[in-house]
C-alpha cells in the first residue's frame, strides 16, 4: 500500500492541519506532536513562508559556493521516519526507566539516580547526534582548545538559532558526558510533548525570562548540583533569545545608551544569570568553556535538523577558561563576561569573512580534500608490511 504525504491545509482560524494521509500513517499521539510543530508554523507567518526559508539562502556565512540541499519527498519522508522513532523511543524510555531512575532510585540516593539516568537517557540523546552527523550528514567542525573529558563545568553559548543547543551534544558525545549536561532553557520548551517530560527527568533549569520570577527557580536548582562526584555540564546562553536583526537593532541601541560595546553578531548578554550560577557553582567547578557556534550556509530552523536540509556544516569553537581568570565580584564579572561577547563577536565577523575560525583552516583544509578524495589514513608500520607483503607476492 502506497504512502502519500500531501502538504497541511490551513483552517479558516488560521491554524494548520496535518492533511489526513498523514494522520493515516502516524499514531494519534504524534499526529498531536506534529500539529503542534505545524501551528509553532504557522505563529511564524504561515506553512508556506516556512517552505519559502527552507529554500533561500540566508545569510551569514562565508560565500564557499555551498548551496542549500533541496527538500525532496524523499526527506521530508526520511525525517518524518526519523521524528517518529525518537519520540517513540523517547516515550518507551520514559515509561518504562523514567520511574524507576528518577523516582524510585532517587528515595535512595541522588547520586546513583543521576547516573543511572544519564546513562539511560544519554543513549537516546546520542540517536540526535546520530541524525545530524550520519543520516543528514551535517559536518561538525570543532576547533580552538581541546578540553578534557568529564569536567564539571559551566558553558557559555551564543544563540545563532533555536537548536544552537542541539549541537552541544554532538560536543558532550566526544567528552563522554552527554547524560550529564542540563540546560537553562524557557519555560515554554518544557512544555513540549515527551522532550518536555524528558527535560524534566534530566534535571533542565526551567525560566520565564524574568529575574523576579527566575532567580529563586534557578538558585533552588543549583544548589542540588554542588556535589563535586557528579559530573555537570551546565550550558547557559545569556543572550536570553536567539538572534535576529530586529533583535540586534535593538540590543545596539541600548548598548549605545548604556556605553556598553555594540555587538554586530550577538546580543548584548545578560549577566544576572551567568553570575548567579557562577556564584553558586564556582567551588565545585573546575572551568568555564566558552562555545562559539556558527553555521554554512544558513542558520538551521528545528525542521531544518529533521529533514536534514540544513546546515550543511556546524562550526564549534571552544574556548577552557580556569576559574582564577574570572573575578569573583558580580559587577566585575558582568563586565568579564560582556568583554567575552566582544570577543565572541569578532569571532563570528571573522568565521564570516573567512569561513572557519581561527586555528582551523589547516583542518577544513584536509577534510575538504580528504573527504573528497576518500583519503584515508594507514599507520606507517602497517603500509610497511602491504608494501613487503605486495614484493613476496610478485617473486
Amino acid at each position: 500500500m502506497g504512502i502519500f504525504l500531501y502538504p497541511p491545509h490551513k483552517q479558516s482560524n488560521g491554524r494548520v492541519e496535518p492533511a489526513l494521509p498523514v494522520r493515516n500513517i502516524l499514531s494519534d499521539f504524534e499526529a498531536i506532536y506534529l500539529h503542534k510543530w505545524l501551528s509553532y508554523f504557522s505563529r511564524e507567518g504561515g506553512f508556506k513562508q516556512f517552505w519559502k526559508q527552507m529554500e533561500v539562502h540566508q545569510p551569514l556565512n562565508s560565500s564557499d559556493g555551498l548551496k542549500p540541499r533541496p527538500l525532496t519527498p524523499v526527506r521530508v519522508l526520511r525525517g518524518l521516519i526519523c521524528l517518529t522513532v525518537l519520540l517513540s523511543t523517547a516515550f518507551m524510555m520514559l515509561v518504562y526507566c523514567g520511574p524507576v531512575t528518577a523516582v524510585m532510585l532517587r528515595l535512595f540516593s541522588i547520586h546513583h539516580s543521576r547516573k543511572a539516568t544519564s546513562f539511560l537517557f544519554g543513549a537516546w540523546l546520542a540517536l540526535w547526534p546520530f541524525l545530524f552527523e550520519k543520516i543528514n550528514q551535517t559536518k561538525v567542525v570543532f576547533s580552538g582548545e581541546t578540553v578534557p573529558d568529564r569536567e564539571r563545568v559551566l558553558l557559555l553559548a551564543n544563540h545563532r538559532t533555536e537548536v544552537d543547543w542541539m549541537y552541544l551534544w554532538d560536543l558532550a558525545l566526544r567528552k563522554r558526558c552527554l547524560g550529564y549536561i542540563k540546560y537553562v532553557l524557557k519555560s515554554s520548551l518544557m512544555k513540549l510533548p515527551v522532550f518536555g517530560w524528558a527535560f524534566h527527568i534530566m534535571e533542565f533549569i526551567s525560566v520565564e525570562r524574568r529575574w523576579e520570577v527566575d532567580e529563586s527557580i534557578i538558585c533552588q536548582m543549583l544548589s542540588t548540583f554542588k556535589d563535586p562526584q557528579d559530573p555537570l555540564w551546565l550550558a547557559v546562553f545569556p543572550e536570553g533569545t536567539d538572534f535576529s536583526e530586529q533583535k540586534c537593532i535593538r540590543s545596539q541601541k541600548f548598548a549605545a545608551e548604556k556605553g556598553l560595546p555594540v555587538l554586530k553578531n550577538v546580543l548584548l548578554p545578560k549577566t544576572r544569570g551567568f553570575c548567579t550560577c557562577l556564584e553558586t557553582l564556582r567551588s565545585s567547578l573546575d572551568a568555564v568553556y566558552d562555545i562559539t557556534i556558527a553555521y554554512k550556509h544558513r542558520c538551521p530552523f528545528f525542521m531544518d535538523n529533521v529533514f536534514g536540509v540544513d546546515p550543511s556544516e556546524v562550526h564549534i569553537h571552544i574556548r577552557r577558561i580556569p576559574l582564577n581568570e574570572i573575578p569573583t565580584s558580580e559587577d566585575e564579572a558582568a563586565a568579564w563576561l560582556i568583554d567575552t561577547f566582544r570577543l565572541k563577536d569578532q569571532l563570528l565577523s571573522d568565521f564570516s569573512a573567512q569561513g572557519h575560525f581561527p586555528q582551523q583552516a589547516l583542518g577544513c583544509s584536509y577534510l575538504a580534500s580528504s573527504t573528497y578524495f576518500n583519503i584515508r589514513q594507514s599507520p606507517v608500520l602497517g603500509f610497511m608490511k602491504v608494501k613487503s607483503y605486495c614484493k613476496q607476492s610478485k617473486q
